[in-house]
């Protein structure tokens, strides 16, 4: 029996596996699966996904990292003057009040209608 609950997977890993399930996330540069969250959030921005600015970004780090480096901050510090003057707005959750059902009795027959 000990076997299996060393097989089971901690609190902590599951919390971290699935961050969707948690109710209001921390800002993109401070989740712990990102570097600064440049990447997500251009790709959020321009709706395309993250991952091929991502390989972009590694296909050249070989080549000139420096340059890389710095782009990745300027880019870095535009996404936090555009987040900073245009702040993403969560939608809100709108509650509708419960709608009064009426009675089934007045919505059906007492008896029902035989066929003549």
């Amino acid at each position: 029996m000990q076997a299996v609950s060393a097989l089971a997977p901690n609190d902590a890993a599951v919390d971290d596996a699935a961050p969707a399930s948690r109710g209001l996330e921390p800002a993109l540069p401070f989740r712990s699966d990102t570097i600064l969250g440049v990447c997500e959030a251009i790709g959020q921005d321009f709706s395309f996904n993250p991952i091929y600015l991502r390989l972009a970004f590694a296909g050249l780090f070989y080549f000139h990292p420096l340059m890389v480096v710095a782009t990745y901050l300027a880019l870095g510090a535009g996404v936090a003057l555009a987040r900073w003057l245009y702040p993403v707005v969560a939608p809100t959750l709108v509650q509708e009040a419960p709608h009064a059902a009426a009675p089934a009795a007045e919505n059906e027959d007492s008896q029902p209608s035989l066929a003549a």
